[in-house]
């Protein structure tokens, strides 16, 4: 379809469009010792803004004292947070559903407040910032290489197109629909989840599985203590037929990326998921020459470094690679399932960020994952758990892919829609 016209369109640089608002970088800036577990103000980081939206795996406050002298960068409810340095162009909405009254931003970020005079639709914005059109701003506009960086002079003259507001809801309303789609798509797989987990919890943790009454308790000899007869304490190392960490190629050698067809994985990554692509890709070649790994379909990859992501897990659907953050561990089928496996190391996940250690980047080692202790319960009970399992593994794959193809298509739409390319 033709390009809308522009006379129908509003264009603006965004400092025009919206108000641009700074933290407080001044004295009262908070030191370490004045942050605390819980108190009165949440004081956002770039942690807490992972992709586009809010997590709160995390969390520092200041008291209600330190937060009176702080002069700028306070939220109010309606406002957008982007992260504006390290991982650079990472946003958040600050609706009613978050349950913190009162936030404030850190340094490396800045407030994204709407004008009063309605000229912008909060939905269509979202949408603006989730678009190629300002993601290709972020990435002509950063500065640095250790640490990315992008100064408000140089994000307050971005260009925004829109429309008028009416048509800004019918294009909000298009796109609304792919994200609620995949909001349920998104629930159900919870539901799954939670489902598959509670029947391992059940069996294999409070030892209350099918048949349990008539099982005798003997002593493990291990700090797990009594353990049902039959059940075995192993290593995870003896259940596994391959623990490897992976590998990255040399960065600059084009040989290595350019035209790459092997999946290459970072623990970001990594989010309890079936994992159907990866942002980067390596050739052939750096398999043959650099450290990089070749894992097969159905290989599970653990993160190893950084915390809150120690633990973190993902199942390839197809022949792979990792950078050398995470391990991949292949089950040994004639010990245990591979179901089995993957929430033998969901219980584990606490065990591990605790041992996990490193000043600048927790992290847990390949030997420490092989020598860790876990309970293999006798083969016919973690056959039937793999009975109920399987098939909710099968269903939330299925899930994952269709949010896959919904978030490909809505990332077609998405900037012709708002650029005018394709009318609504």
């Amino acid at each position: 379809m033709p390009k809308q016209t522009l006379q129908k369109w509003g264009s603006s640089t965004l400092g025009d469009a919206i108000n641009i608002i700074d933290g407080d970088r001044g004295k009262n800036y908070p030191k370490q010792d004045e942050f605390f577990d819980s108190e009165y103000c949440l004081f956002l980081n770039t942690k807490n803004v992972p992709a586009n939206s809010f997590s709160f795996d995390e969390k520092m406050f200041i008291t209600q004292e330190k937060d009176s002298k702080l002069r700028k960068g306070k939220l109010t409810r309606g406002d957008f947070v982007l992260t504006t340095r390290g991982t650079v162009g990472n946003f958040a909405y600050y609706s009613d559903k978050i349950p913190f009254k009162n936030m404030r931003i850190n340094s490396g970020m800045v407030i994204l407040r709407l004008d009063k005079d309605g000229k912008l639709s909060r939905d269509y914005f979202r949408f603006y910032l989730d678009s190629p059109l300002f993601r290709g701003q972020i990435k002509s506009h950063s500065t640095g290489s250790a640490q990315p960086q992008l100064p408000i002079r140089d994000l307050s003259v971005f260009k925004i197109e829109f429309p008028n507001l009416i048509t800004q809801q019918q294009i909000s309303d298009v796109l609304s629909v792919y994200d609620d789609l995949i909001e349920n798509n998104a629930r159900r797989i919870q539901i799954l989840e939670q489902t598959a987990q509670a029947v391992y919890t059940e069996w294999f943790v409070n030892f209350r599985f099918p048949g349990h009454e008539k099982v005798k308790m003997v002593n493990s000899g291990t700090n797990f203590g009594e353990i049902p007869e039959g059940w075995e304490v192993k290593m995870i190392g003896d259940v596994c037929t391959r623990i490897q960490a992976g590998g990255t190629p040399r960065r600059g050698k084009d040989e290595f990326w350019d035209n790459g067809t092997i999946n290459w994985y970072t623990t970001g990554e990594l989010q309890d998921n079936f994992l159907f692509g990866s942002k980067e890709k390596i050739t052939e070649q750096s398999i043959d020459e650099t450290s990089a790994k070749i894992f097969d379909k159905g290989t599970i990859l653990m993160a190893i470094y950084g915390s809150p992501t120690v633990g973190r897990l993902g199942i390839t659907i197809e022949r792979s690679s990792c950078n050398q953050a995470a391990l991949g561990l292949v089950e040994d089928s004639k010990k245990i399932t591979k179901t089995y496996l993957y929430y033998v190391l969901r219980n584990l996940r606490e065990k591990f960020n605790l041992e996990a250690v490193g000043a600048a980047q927790q992290n847990i080692s390949k030997i420490k994952v092989s020598e860790t202790r876990c309970l293999v319960a006798d083969r016919d009970l973690i056959d039937q758990f793999d009975v109920i399992a399987f098939p909710i593994f099968q269903e939330i794959e299925s899930l994952q892919r269709q949010n896959d193809v919904l978030r490909q298509t809505r990332d077609l739409l998405l900037p012709k829609l708002v650029t005018g390319e394709i009318q609504v």
